[in-house]
């Protein structure tokens, strides 16, 4: 698009290359309504949380609190730890992931390979989500140390701040034609900090947030689910960085349904990661109800090449009871149905 946001030819670090993620048509009804997914994959690490990453560290460097040599700490299942564990390595920061074994194995490999050390708070092989031991065990590593941080992600405004440009590229890609925007809820920083900008550009749309059924940001019931990096789970406290003024309607989608959709939209050619999937079902099934002409954007904050050992693999599903062939052929048939009208 002639005007639209680029990045340079030719960049001197991992990180120039953040930012101005491309935007795809997956599907669109006979009134003119079209599901756009802004494709966060496309950054570094291949996740949206690297624009996050890099501001906190930024941030803290320019309060004085991270110097040269300094060291890093953050409770991560696995996107987070990955955009710091190169913020880190371009900087010369050491950089101590907590983790638990919910985390996906690929997520956790790749920050060792970056240089990351990882301290496992549940290191008996479970895959509990141990939201809430995890960060008091990286607070509780950072308290009193000289040049370290706990970036603290769930509540550091750093946070929200650092997803300001996806509102500007959207702006500028649809020329303001934003309806509505819809978006996984874990943080709050993703949904929230790019909704809180838009608004600046964009005053009239609606922002919808996505959480896995058992997530407590929109009410209960708790229970467990499998959706990494997304979601309150029971015990943890809700993130400062989701501010419900900014989320029009909360919704809630189960691991089945979520999954099913990965599995579905792969069909076409795309790999979206675990809450993208709630997120994209979500979009799918409402579409067609949304006022003719509706532009929706979905923000798919990660891709799907880091679940193949769980989303895409028959056997992992069918132990969890996640697997459901029925389900899979009803976004098979709805996505057939709206990719006709493309």
């Amino acid at each position: 698009m002639p005007g639209a946001l680029q990045r340079p030819a030719v960049v001197s670090r991992v990180s120039d290359l953040i930012g101005y993620t491309p935007l795809l048509e997956l599907a669109a009804t006979e009134t003119g309504s079209r599901l756009l997914l802004k494709l966060e994959m496309f950054n570094p690490t291949g996740t949206a949380k690297i624009r996050m990453a890099r501001q906190m560290v930024t941030d803290a460097e320019d309060r004085g609190e991270l110097r040269p040599g300094g060291r890093i700490i953050e409770s991560t299942s696995g996107n987070t730890g990955l955009g710091l564990a190169v913020i880190a390595a371009e900087r010369g920061y050491t950089f101590t992931a907590v983790v638990d074994h919910h985390a996906c194995t690929d997520k956790l490999r790749g920050m060792k390979a970056l240089g990351t050390e990882l301290v496992y708070v549940v290191d008996d092989g479970t895959e509990e989500l141990a939201t809430a031991a995890r960060e008091e065990l990286a607070e509780d590593m950072a308290r009193g140390q000289d040049n370290t941080i706990f970036t603290e992600q769930h509540n550091n405004p750093s946070n929200g701040v650092g997803y300001f440009p996806v509102a500007h590229e959207l702006n500028e890609a649809l020329d303001g034609r934003i309806d509505v925007l819809i978006g996984a809820v874990g943080t709050g920083g993703a949904l929230c900090g790019t909704t809180r900008e838009l608004r600046k550009l964009i005053p009239d749309f609606s922002t919808i947030g996505v959480e896995p059924k058992g997530s407590i940001a929109f009410g209960g019931p708790a229970h467990d689910y499998y959706q990494s990096g997304t979601g309150t789970p029971e015990g943890a406290e809700i993130g400062a960085l989701v501010d419900f003024g900014l989320i029009d309607e909360g919704v809630k989608v189960g691991d089945v349904e979520a999954f099913a959709t990965c599995r579905a939209v792969a069909r076409t050619g795309l790999l979206i990661g675990g809450s993208a999937g709630g997120v994209v079902h979500e979009a799918l099934t409402r579409l067609s109800s949304l006022p003719p002409g509706t532009t929706m954007v979905a923000l798919v904050n990660d891709g799907g090449e880091k679940y193949m050992d769980t989303v895409f693999n028959d056997e992992w599903m069918h132990a969890r009871d996640l697997l459901d062939p029925a389900a899979e052929r009803e976004i098979d048939e709805l996505l057939t149905k709206l990719r006709r009208n493309r």
